[in-house]
């Protein structure tokens, strides 16, 4: 199945409920990947596979921080400022 739809270029001014808690999950699933990946590359003495466990559990870290950004917003002013047509959808 194909979906025709265009992605969202940049997140919505308010999160739903349901994309707090998927915000939620997700935010656990990088974090819980980062951390395996540090214990990793603890765990090994090859320097070439450190390194690259390294930079995995670091492009989890980025993407924690990123997810993290979308949750610190006043997500009642930013409802608040919708327009009343958008409030009810």
């Amino acid at each position: 199945m194909q979906n025709n739809q265009a992605p969202i270029p940049y997140p919505p001014r308010a999160l739903s409920t349901k994309d707090l808690l998927y915000l939620k999950d997700a935010l656990s699933w990088e974090l819980l990947a980062f951390k395996k990946f540090h214990f990793f590359a603890q765990q090994v003495s090859n320097p070439d596979i450190q390194q690259a466990l390294d930079r995995a559990g670091k492009m989890h870290q980025d993407h924690f921080q990123k997810l993290l950004a979308h949750l610190q917003v006043d997500n009642n002013a930013a409802l608040a400022s919708l327009p009343e047509q958008q409030q009810g959808q």
